[in-house]
């Protein structure tokens, strides 16, 4: 959510200085038909929450941002988000059911990462059991993964499908309402306000970027150290069990 908003106030000081914020990226209205622009943004968020890392969260704000002028619906916005969404993570879902942790955990290049990663979202999933199906949708180190280790570590489907939707909905509502209010608050800053406060917000976008850009690379370095050390006692490196306490034959 940093990132969004670092990137409204990129949008807002150049809409001030007179720069058409209509970029290539967000202006698909006057190259294809709308369904094309809903189409990208259910691909990009679909192929994102398979498990392959690509910028979803920000092709939704920025759809929404453009939608602010009526040039795309803000309501099919969010219908393409979340179908896109949903059906991503059902597909990743049985990625990691028929093997996908396995691919994770091979060695190869960025193996340290991975591996990281995989422990970090087994933590997650370890704290917040099926609803962190429905809350990694808002967690950066996790949106990509939460699908595959649901499968990878056999969630029941009518549980996963029940949280993913939520979540896959929820997500798409609130990022997407961010970008469109975002693009209808700008012209009221830039009348009321001037450059000079929209250049303040874009410093203090900078300044929270770069904040949980540390704190998520630390989370990660923490993690690191954990791969090594589960590595030299001869542990395994990330393996977790979904529903620990329904596994387990009663003592």
């Amino acid at each position: 959510m940093t990132r969004l908003l670092l990137l409204s106030g990129a949008l807002m000081t150049a809409a001030a200085s007179g720069i058409d914020v209509h970029i290539p990226v967000i202006n698909w209205s006057l190259h294809f038909a709308s369904w094309h622009a809903y189409a990208a943004v259910g691909l990009i968020i679909g192929i994102e929450s398979m498990g392959i890392p690509l910028p979803g969260e920000t092709t939704l704000f920025i759809a929404s941002f453009a939608a602010h002028d009526g040039k795309l619906s803000i309501e099919w916005v969010i219908v393409a988000a979340a179908a896109g969404a949903i059906i991503g993570d059902n597909i990743g879902y049985w990625i990691g059911q028929k093997g996908g942790r396995a691919l994770l955990e091979r060695e190869g290049p960025f193996y340290k990462r991975r591996m990281a990663l995989l422990v970090h979202g087994d933590r997650f999933f370890e704290a917040h059991g099926a609803k962190a199906v429905f809350l990694g949708r808002w967690v950066a180190l996790l949106r990509v993964t939460a699908a595959v280790l649901a499968g990878a570590n056999r969630m029941p489907w009518g549980k996963f499908f029940l949280w993913n939707a939520l979540g896959g909905v929820a997500w798409a509502i609130s990022i997407g309402l961010a970008g469109y209010y975002v693009g209808h608050a700008a012209e009221q800053v830039i009348k009321q306000a001037g450059i000079g406060a929209l250049a303040a917000f874009v410093v203090a976008g900078i300044a929270l970027f770069i904040f949980v850009n540390v704190r998520e690379r630390r989370t990660l370095e923490s993690e690191f150290s954990e791969v090594e050390r589960r590595k030299a006692a001869g542990e395994p490196i990330a393996e977790f069990n979904t529903q620990p306490s329904e596994s387990k034959e009663p003592q």
